[in-house]
C-alpha cells in the first residue's frame, strides 16, 4: 500500500495574526484573567505566546484558548506554576490540570479560558492554531500594543515592555 506523499503546510503559528484586539477584548480578556495569564508566561520566558478568541457560535467550549511553549520540561512547569499562582492571587483556581507530571504539554481549564503549554515539538504536532483557525489570534506583542494605545491603561495591564531598573544609590564614601 502506497503512502501519499503530499508536502506539508507551515504551521498556522507562523501566519500572520488577524487584526489588532480592539479596547472591548481586551476588557474582556482581563476580566476573565487571560491577561494575567499571558503575563505569567511572559514572565517565565514562554515561546510564542498567543492568545485565541474562539467563535461564540462554534462548538467551542471555552472562550480563550492561551498557548505557549517551553524548551524543556521544568521551564514548562515553571510556567504552570506562575500562572496558578498569579491567578491565585485574583480568587481564580483551577478547574483541573493535566499533564504537569509528564511536562509534553500541560493543560490548564479555568473554564473560561484555558492555558496550553506545549513543548516546541508537540506544539507543531497539534498546531492548535491551524485546528481552530477560524478563532481570532492575538500575540503578545499586539496585545502589549493595544494595551498601550488605551490612555490610562498601561500600568494597570501591566502588559508593558519591560524597563531598566535604576538601583538605589550605594553607601556614600567616607571623605579622609
Amino acid at each position: 500500500m502506497m503512502k501519499s506523499v503530499r508536502p506539508r503546510k507551515a504551521p498556522a503559528s507562523e501566519a500572520p495574526a488577524q487584526p489588532n484586539p480592539t479596547a472591548a477584548s481586551i476588557k474582556r480578556m482581563e476580566r476573565a484573567g487571560v491577561l494575567e495569564a499571558v503575563r505569567a508566561c511572559d514572565s517565565k520566558k514562554g515561546a510564542d505566546v498567543t492568545v485565541l478568541e474562539l467563535e461564540k457560535g462554534s462548538s467551542a467550549f471555552t472562550d480563550y484558548f492561551v498557548i505557549c511553549s517551553g524548551s524543556n520540561p521544568r521551564q514548562m512547569q515553571a510556567i504552570a506554576d506562575e500562572v496558578e499562582q498569579r491567578l491565585a492571587k485574583s480568587g481564580a483556581r483551577p478547574q483541573s490540570m493535566e499533564g504537569y507530571n509528564q511536562a509534553d504539554w500541560i493543560l490548564i481549564d479555568y473554564i473560561d479560558f484555558v492555558v496550553h503549554i506545549f513543548s516546541e515539538s508537540t506544539r507543531r504536532f497539534y498546531d492548535l492554531e491551524r485546528l481552530w483557525k477560524s478563532a481570532r489570534r492575538f500575540d503578545a506583542a499586539e496585545m502589549r500594543a493595544a494595551v498601550d494605545r488605551q490612555p490610562g491603561r498601561r500600568a494597570k495591564a501591566g502588559l508593558t515592555t519591560r524597563r531598566a531598573v535604576r538601583k538605589p544609590p550605594g553607601r556614600a564614601r567616607k571623605k579622609k
